[in-house]
């Protein structure tokens, strides 16, 4: 299985790294100057007109001399750190910043024409070869009456723009830079609490599919990566614990089967032999039999037990009287009863109580449960059998008084092939599958049956049933 998620993830962070500094690289350093040079042109041009609408029109009035608004314009320039000029309509140079006043020879801009401009309140060049490298050129129109006189120009060397942006850029690229150590300890956090848990399930998930369901996964954590790591531990174990009873079915089966078989085996061999003479024959015929039925009943009790698992129980809800159940099948054990001189307490609820349920199957549990009593019963004991209803729901509990369940035992009865060690010396024809199918049977239904038990002292099993919507009524 090839382990590419780590690395896609390394290459997806490095693939962010390079097309962010190339992005920053590329675009940030104009586009950032692009904005200082807007913003700059904004400031310049507002300073423009006010200088166009004060100092400007004194000059073209003759309210002021060349060298007052000269000196006006020198002012600002040097404040500003720009150039100022006032220039005629036809490029003539009427005042300059840098320049001293020279009426006779005033230079003159050549080519000047501010309607290249397209609309624009600002350049960004030479400005007509006046200069060496890039400037930044406003100009604020001077009007007298609705006639254009010229224009206030306002210079600024985009050099300092050009400084301030690139420290603005080197700012990007620590913001940059903070920026990936930032999804650095991200990824960091993501390699110790998301890829380590699932490099750790993996190689869980390969031990269990290679048969090791022992393997030991552990992952601390309390996201849904803890969860899913608990959840496949959890899932092994009980694989594990599954294998456990099969093979233990298995040695239970294998014992089950072997013992009735050695004793066929055994019996017919000494009976052909001769060991056995022929006036015993039906003796040992009669125990061969016994065998028999016994193998019969345990084929017969795997078989129902997993149809119940693999196929899930098919039931016939009825309407039937418990009470009435109870009593006929009671009765089927009078012979039992009167050999080990047991006596049957019904204490039931009323002539008759409905229930709705599979009849034929709950006949079953109670066949179960009542040949049980009978086995682990004391001679001259009583065996009570009780029904009651509450909450809509009907009880129905067999107890004897018979040799009980150990403690460490009463969680395991329910298990297939289980026998306690105090009832394999009872119970020389059962099948260890009786209780098991019980369960089945209740739980198919929807219902729950329970066991309390003491040793010594006897045992009681307690399963529910659904009353009757008639008897709701």
């Amino acid at each position: 299985m090839k382990r590419t998620l780590y690395l896609k993830l390394l290459i997806a962070y490095l693939i962010f790294a390079v097309f962010g500094g190339i992005v920053i690289a590329i675009f940030m350093p104009q586009m950032t100057l692009n904005r200082l040079q807007q913003d700059k042109a904004e400031e310049l041009y507002r300073i423009a007109g006010v200088i166009s609408e004060r100092e400007a029109p004194e000059l073209y009035r003759n309210e002021a001399s060349l060298e007052s608004v000269k000196a006006s314009l020198d002012r600002y320039a040097e404040m500003l750190n720009v150039r100022l000029q006032i220039l005629n309509p036809s490029g003539l140079v009427v005042l300059d910043s840098e320049l001293p006043v020279d009426v006779e020879n005033p230079p003159t801009v050549e080519g000047f024409d501010m309607t290249a401009l397209s609309g624009s309140f600002f350049t960004v060049g030479d400005f007509y070869h006046q200069f060496e490298g890039k400037w930044l050129s406003v100009a604020a129109p001077i009007t007298q009456g609705y006639a254009l006189r010229g224009y206030v120009l306002i210079h600024y060397n985009t050099a300092r723009l050009v400084t301030t942006s690139n420290h603005l850029v080197d700012i990007d690229y620590i913001l940059l830079l903070i920026l990936f150590m930032l999804s650095l300890i991200i990824l960091i956090f993501f390699t110790e609490m998301v890829y380590m848990p699932l490099r750790h399930i993996i190689a869980a998930t390969e031990e269990y599919a290679s048969g090791n369901l022992r393997y030991q996964l552990s992952v601390e954590s309390d996201d849904e990566i803890g969860y899913l790591a608990a959840s496949l531990a959890y899932m092994a174990q009980e694989l594990a614990r599954g294998e456990d009873n099969q093979k233990r079915i298995v040695a239970n089966v294998s014992h089950d089967f072997r013992s009735p078989l050695t004793s066929i085996n055994g019996y017919l061999s000494a009976m052909q032999d001769g060991t056995i003479p022929e006036e015993q024959y039906p003796k040992y015929i009669g125990i061969v039999l016994d065998e028999t039925e016994r193998l019969t009943r345990l084929t017969n009790n795997l078989l129902t037990l997993n149809n119940l698992n693999t196929q899930g129980m098919i039931l016939d809800l009825t309407d039937f009287d418990i009470n009435g159940l109870i009593r006929r099948c009671v009765s089927t054990f009078e012979g039992s009863c009167r050999a080990k001189h047991i006596t049957m307490e019904l204490r039931l609820t009323g002539q008759t109580l409905p229930v709705h349920a599979d009849m034929t199957r709950i006949q079953q549990v109670l066949y179960n449960l009542i040949d049980n009593a009978i086995k682990f019963s004391h001679h001259n004991s009583a065996i009570k059998l009780e029904t009651s209803e509450k909450h809509n729901k009907v009880f129905v509990s067999v107890k004897d008084s018979g040799i009980g369940i150990p403690k460490e035992s009463v969680p395991l009865v329910f298990n297939r092939f289980y026998k306690s060690d105090l009832s394999r010396g009872k119970d020389k024809k059962g099948t260890g599958l009786g209780l098991s199918i019980t369960k089945e049977i209740i739980r198919a239904h929807g219902e729950n049956i329970n066991v309390i038990s003491t040793e010594g002292v006897g045992t009681e099993f307690i399963f529910s049933l659904e009353l009757a919507q008639e008897k709701e009524k």
